[in-house]
């Protein structure tokens, strides 16, 4: 069982068990002290039809595995959501950066923000910010999309850039750090 750390950044892959991690700290977070709460921040948006069914499987399997986690939504504020959200007593999850920070940078037409990188650098900066005041343990996830081949176009590739900044600002602030692999979780940084 691991210990639940100040701040923790869950890496890895597609379907690589980052979720199944932050829910199990939850789990394990709630079942500490009656008195502890857990409210999971999902950053998604439903834009499509099989969206919309993943996001519903999603919440349907999350309340079966946690059903005492709070969900909310919010997929552009999050900063100012884990203000909202913090307390000495509520471990926040945040699920998750990559989708997060895919809202900040591309509007719903599709075509990405003409201030491109400045709008990845000031929403990195406001999320540091929120998580610098954050009063009780937070869990935070992303993927690593960066092992691939060199995306096609330059906005697909400017996100790729964007998100490894974001996930190197943020595991550099974070306690721990934690690459799932297969399910498996290996500590690259912090005590497991």
């Amino acid at each position: 069982m691991a210990t639940i750390a100040r701040s923790e950044l869950i890496l890895g892959g597609q379907k690589s068990g980052k979720s199944r991690r932050a829910e199990a700290l939850a789990a394990q977070w709630l079942a500490i002290d009656a008195a502890h709460r857990a409210v999971l921040v999902a950053t998604a948006t439903a834009a499509d039809a099989e969206m919309r069914e993943r996001i519903e499987r999603h919440r349907r399997e999350r309340s079966q595995r946690v059903p005492e986690l709070l969900t909310v939504e919010e997929p552009l504020a999050l900063p100012r959501a884990i203000e909202v959200h913090s307390a000495g007593d509520v471990l926040l999850v945040v699920d998750c950066l990559t989708l997060w920070l895919s809202n900040r940078l591309f509007p719903p037409s599709g075509q990405p923000l003409p201030e491109g990188g400045q709008a990845a650098d000031a929403a990195i900066e406001a999320l540091l910010g929120a998580l610098a005041a954050v009063r009780g343990p937070i869990v935070l996830v992303s993927n690593e999309i960066g092992l691939g081949v060199i995306p096609l176009g330059p906005p697909v590739r400017a996100f790729v850039d964007a998100l490894g900044t974001l996930n190197q600002r943020v595991a550099a602030v974070c306690e721990r750090v934690t690459w799932m692999v297969a399910g498996l979780p290996m500590t690259l940084k912090g005590r497991p």
